[in-house]
This record gives C-alpha cells, structure tokens and sequence, in this order.
C-alpha cells in the first residue's frame, strides 16, 4: 500500500495545492459585484479559481525542473518532489500535461478577455521562472502583478466592473506579502548558514525590506479604506458602513507583521494565512462583515 501511496502524495505535493489559496483572489469581485448569490456568476467564478489553480500549478512544475538544483541546496526546498527525487522528471512532465488537458478543458467558453489575461498569467510566470525572479524588485512586482490578473481574471470572468480602488489595494497587499517573503528567505538562509541559493537575494537588505514592509503595509490599509468610502462603492452598496471592515484589514497587517518579526514561517505567505488561527479568524470574520453590509444593508440599518 505504501508504494502505491508515496507517488501519489509526490504528484499532489508537486502541484502545490496549499498555494492555491492565493486564487482565492478571483472571488473578490463577484462579492463586490454583489453577485455572490447568483448561481451563474458563481459558478463561473469556481472555474475562473480552478483554471488559475491548475495554471498556477503548472508553472509550479516547470519551476521545480528549472531549480531542481538550486532547492537541493535549500533548508526546506530541498524536500519537494523534484529535488527530493520522490518523483522523476518524466512522470512530472506527464502530470503537467495532464494539467493543460484538464486547463484548456475548464476555459473552454470563458469570455475571451479572460482567457487573453489567463494566458498573459501564465507567460507572465514562465517569464518570472526563466529570468525575472532574478531581477531585484522587479521579482517582487511580478507577484503582485499576479495578483492583480487574479482580481482582474475574476471579474473578467463574470463581466462585471471592478474598482481601482481595489486594484491598488491588491497591489499594496500582494507587494507586502512579497517582501515579507523575500526577508523570511534571507533570515531562512542567514540562520542555516548558508548563502542564498538566488542571486537576487543577494541585493535585499533586511533594513530597507523593513522599510518596504512599512510603506507596504500603510498603502493596503490606506487604499482599502478610501475604496469602502468612494462614492461609487458608497452609491452601489447604499451603506456607507463598510468603512469599519477597516479595522479587520489592519489587524491582518498588524498580526502578519507581527509574524514577520517573530517567526521564519513568513517564507511561505500561504502557509501563515492557512495556519495562523488569528489570522484565519480575521479573514473569516472580515468576509462575513462585508457580506452583512453589502448584501444585507436593511439589516444592520
């Protein structure tokens, strides 16, 4: 039974589902859209979440055969399937392609805007993969940029308007969660002794990474809060309550930095928000907040 199981839990490793809740991103405008009940635009929104998923996951693999080498040199790295050899490259390859059968399969009829910026996603990786992730800074924009396609592929999906505001607030939040992954790699590194395995690494610093965890940081809450009080957000939701939802985005912050300094686990951004109790309660609460004074507004007065 064991030899059954251990390549099974190696391809499911490969495909990083854990990450996949990054594309929970593509759910936020059908909520600010005011379409959450809607049965069509809901679903078309969990196959614009598992298009991004299988995409993301694709991009997974190619850049686990890329750094096969440099993640044998890595603390934690070195235990993904590639560099671990739990897996072989040609067996990779084959979950790969079946990744892009079952891809192209769920796009299939999706609005063309969508599937322009689902392939825009996707190359935009392949390029950060073979040579932006190298490049100081610009590696970090690049993350945020893919959140930013996430919003934007959501709510291409389902045809609807989605703020500036809420672009901007995205790009403030993934900037942060991305420089908060670039300093726990650094500390990663510096308490195993070793030299990072990228060279990009090499030009961050953690002072200034804590100034632009700083500025980061002030823009998520900045931007939200002028988003919940807009006259268009104000008009559309006919509340202007959803200003309080700020608190709950500050004490995510607040907590997350909180971590950053108290921790080694902000090297996977994911992991923090799927596994820190706090912070899942926050986002649990901050979403049914919103939900109560969008959808709900005779309710809460």
């Amino acid at each position: 039974m064991k030899a059954v199981t251990a390549p099974i839990l190696a391809a499911i490793k490969l495909i990083r589902p854990k990450q996949w809740i990054k594309n929970g991103f593509v759910f936020a405008p059908l909520v600010f859209a005011k379409e959450l009940f809607q049965p069509e635009p809901l679903l078309l929104t969990a196959r614009t979440f598992a298009t991004f998923c299988l995409t993301a996951s694709m991009v997974y693999i190619i850049n686990d055969m890329i750094d096969v080498e440099a993640d044998r040199a890595h603390p934690k790295k070195k235990l993904r399937p590639l560099a671990a050899r739990t897996i072989s490259v040609p067996a990779a390859f084959g979950i790969l392609a079946l990744l892009l059968v079952l891809d192209v399969i769920l796009a299939a009829g999706m609005p063309e805007k969508f599937l322009l910026l689902l392939g825009a996603y996707f190359l935009m990786n392949l390029a950060y993969t073979f040579k932006l992730k190298e490049i100081f800074l610009l590696d970090v924009f690049i993350i945020a940029a893919g959140f930013m396609l996430r919003v934007l592929g959501g709510a291409y999906a389902i045809s609807v308007y989605v703020s500036s505001w809420l672009i901007l607030c995205t790009l403030f939040i993934s900037l942060f969660l991305g420089f908060a992954k670039r300093r726990g790699e650094i500390v990663a590194m510096q308490a195993a002794g070793a030299m990072p395995e990228r060279k990009v690494l090499q030009h961050y610093r953690l002072g200034v990474l804590d100034q632009m965890l700083t500025i980061t940081a002030a823009g998520t809450v900045i931007a939200y809060a002028l988003y919940t009080v807009a006259p268009r957000t104000v008009t559309v939701f006919g509340t202007d309550k959803l200003i309080y939802t700020t608190v709950f985005v500050m004490y995510g912050v607040f907590r997350y930095m909180h971590l950053i300094h108290t921790t080694e686990a902000v090297e996977n951004p994911a992991a923090v928000v799927s596994s820190d109790f706090p912070i899942i309660a926050n986002v649990l609460l901050w979403i049914a907040s919103c939900v109560v004074l969008i959808y709900f507004t005779g309710i809460v007065g």
